[in-house]
């Protein structure tokens, strides 16, 4: 302040072009120093917020490729049962190359995952759900299969998003969609906790399931195995602090992810017991694997460790 009250004097009192030049340059260089202070100071700020939006934009990007890829194969697309089997599998490509090179993505219990018939996954939600995106992708490459996905209903309203999503076998939730599609076979997929454990849970890893209790009964109307599963430092690569606040971070930590071993079909089971159980299992892989409360800085130090072998 004092600096340029100086300055502005100088400029008042230079007597001739020279010394007010040299003034001028002293202003200017005053004003320059600030600009690089504020973009010292709000450059980080922008960087969290800003990368978010960068997941947004590969979404959009997996959306037009879609397009163009039906497009490319219009021809043959009464001839051909598995139009999008080579768009889901170069998607799928993408994402895994994606989750190996920013967030050294690993899976520990892929074999826990059947190479055939159905099963109800239960997972963790974070800020962002990325995480699943790599495993969906995992498992089209490692299984050849494409597990469907339950979804909040907002989603489908998301301009443009309506192709993706039935690329990918996403479904908006009714009990018996999800029920029809394990019957048929098919892996499935579903968080609980949803759209308010990925806004309220916090690097304390609470699960926000409420008293929540269909996806168990699905499980039971379905007669399928429950594989409960949890990605370590999910809560460290994005954050959220509120329905008030956007989702911030991006950060390249080190995403492991954890699948339990399979709770069983059991007809004696009600729904509450089954969901009390499931809640336990994937507790007990946040308690196991996840550092409480989360730290983003030790997050990324994971990434410079030696790696973990999968069992």
């Amino acid at each position: 302040m004092e600096e340029a009250l100086r300055n502005q004097s100088c400029l008042a009192a230079a007597s001739d072009t020279v010394s007010f030049l040299v003034c001028l340059f002293r202003e200017v260089e005053d004003y320059l120093s600030f600009l690089e202070y504020l973009l010292w100071v709000f450059t980080p700020l922008a960087v969290v917020f800003i990368l978010p939006f960068l997941i947004v934009i590969l979404l959009y990007l997996s959306i037009l490729f879609l397009h163009v890829y039906k497009r490319k194969n219009q021809l043959r697309e009464a001839y051909c049962n598995n139009l999008w089997d080579g768009a889901r599998k170069t998607l799928a490509t993408l994402w895994d190359g994606h989750g190996a090179i920013w967030h050294g993505y690993e899976i520990h219990g892929m074999e826990k995952i059947p190479d055939q018939g159905p099963a109800l996954i239960v997972y963790y939600h974070g800020a962002i759900p990325i995480d699943y995106y790599y495993f969906l992708a995992r498992v089209i490459l490692q299984k050849g299969r494409t597990c469907h996905s339950v979804a909040d209903h907002l989603l489908f309203k998301i301009p443009g998003f309506k192709l993706l999503l039935e690329v990918f076998s996403v479904i908006h939730g009714p009990q018996e969609e999800c029920v029809r599609a394990l019957r048929n076979g098919h892996l499935l997929g579903i968080s609980p906790g949803g759209v308010r454990e990925a806004l309220f849970s916090d690097e304390t890893y609470p699960l926000l399931w409420s008293k929540r209790r269909g996806f168990a009964q699905v499980a039971i109307d379905s007669q399928v195995p429950v594989i409960p599963m949890f990605t370590q430092n999910v809560r460290e690569g994005f954050r959220s602090l509120g329905t008030l606040t956007p989702v911030y971070g991006g950060f390249p930590v080190k995403f492991r992810t954890f699948l339990g071993d399979p709770i069983p079909y059991d007809p004696n089971t009600s729904a509450v017991e089954l969901a009390e159980r499931v809640k336990l299992a994937v507790q007990s892989l946040i308690d196991e694997h996840q550092q409480i409360p989360g730290s983003i800085l030790c997050a990324l130090l994971e990434r410079f460790r030696s790696k973990r072998k999968a069992p």
